[in-house]
């Protein structure tokens, strides 16, 4: 007879993959339901990215018919919760569990249309995810959203003005882009420019996030500075494209990141630009800008490789028409982007799970 008792004995043995610990003990498993040989049961997810989910499914349905009964018919649903280490008093962003800063050492390596569309892919798993452009000189998101020369609403809340990010494509977005006319250059010295970052963190109203996508400039300056003294940053991830002169800079930002003053994590590297396919030769890979530059960056620092995304047409139209390559590319760019958020997350939960709660950090520059 089959029990209750004897399926978590079952679950038990199943290891999350990169957790190191069991279901069980993870509290992963929910709403247990046996009929006769049907057993039916719910796994939290730490994220709805996961990219491990046909792996668990596998082992969860191999335990109980190896450990329970082998005419047993498991069914395994699937649900996520986003796991968070925030541990600081939450005084800013107080219901965003996740901060991601996407940086990249120089321009022009594609670090906004690594954003964007990872924010797409995020929210179109299921997560809740908010972008905000923080290239406060150069800002490129409005454009690459098709929400360029829209305006954001204010609303009281707490009889503050709070400015209300535009929805769109199933994220919340803001940018220096939304508020200024974007025939004018934004002339600012270090101090404006890092006030209007600090706004897009106290005066706008976020909500409830899973994961805020963080846009950066270019560079190593104050901008960076200020995000890290003004929010908890759950992790890093740096964009470069293959050759020499990128991956110089994209050291750069790699060893601020990393560096005794900042310690924010590392998630990894994502390799942009980093092939070419033709349409009518989806097998053949043309490495224009040379083979696996990102994928060194990684090894020499020992961080995670999240993976490559490569040049074509349709990654370039969508960011300039405001049609993101996730959700009107093509197939080998959908799953490249696929790809990458899925292994962003995955080292989400991993930090979560294994490094010291995040903080604001602590600068005496």
């Amino acid at each position: 007879m089959i029990t209750t008792e004897k399926v978590l004995l079952a679950l038990g043995q199943v290891q999350e993959p990169d957790l190191g610990k069991d279901l069980v003990t993870l509290n992963m498993v929910k709403d247990i339901a046996i009929d006769g040989m049907n057993v039916s049961f719910t796994v939290v997810l730490t994220t709805p990215a996961c990219p491990m989910k046909d792996l668990i499914r596998s082992a969860c349905e191999n335990a109980i018919k190896i450990l329970v009964d082998k005419n047993a018919i498991p069914t395994v649903h699937f649900t996520a919760n986003v796991v968070s280490n925030r541990k600081d008093n939450q005084a800013t962003l107080p219901n965003v569990k996740n901060i991601i800063a996407v940086g990249s050492g120089k321009g022009g390596v594609g670090k906004s249309t690594v954003s964007v569309n990872l924010a797409l892919a995020l929210a179109k798993d299921g997560a809740k995810v908010g972008l905000m452009d923080a290239d406060i000189y150069g800002p490129s998101v409005p454009i690459m959203l098709g929400i360029k020369g829209e305006r954001p609403l204010m609303k009281e809340v707490d009889g503050k003005g709070m400015i209300v990010p535009i929805e769109v494509m199933g994220i919340k977005a803001m940018s220096i882009g939304l508020l200024i006319d974007d025939r004018q250059a934004v002339v600012w010295r270090g101090p404006m420019a890092s006030s209007a970052l600090k706004q897009f963190v106290t005066d706008v109203l976020w909500g409830d996030l899973d994961y805020l996508i963080i846009d950066l400039p270019p560079g190593t300056g104050d901008i960076h500075l200020t995000m890290v003294q003004t929010i908890p940053v759950t992790g890093s991830v740096i964009v470069t494209t293959p050759q020499e002169v990128a991956l110089a800079d994209a050291k750069k930002a790699i060893m601020m990141f990393d560096g005794p003053q900042i310690k924010v994590p590392i998630l990894g590297v994502v390799e942009n630009m980093a092939y070419f396919t033709p349409p009518e030769l989806p097998d053949n890979k043309y490495y224009i800008f040379g083979q696996d530059g990102g994928k060194r960056l990684a090894d020499m620092f020992e961080v995670p490789f999240l993976g490559q995304l490569p040049i074509n047409m349709s990654i370039r139209e969508g960011g300039d028409m405001g049609t993101p390559a996730l959700l009107n590319g093509d197939q080998i760019s959908k799953d490249a982007i696929d790809k990458v958020a899925q292994q962003v997350a995955r080292q989400i939960s991993i930090r979560n799970a294994n490094l010291d709660p995040t903080k604001i950090v602590e600068i005496n520059v």
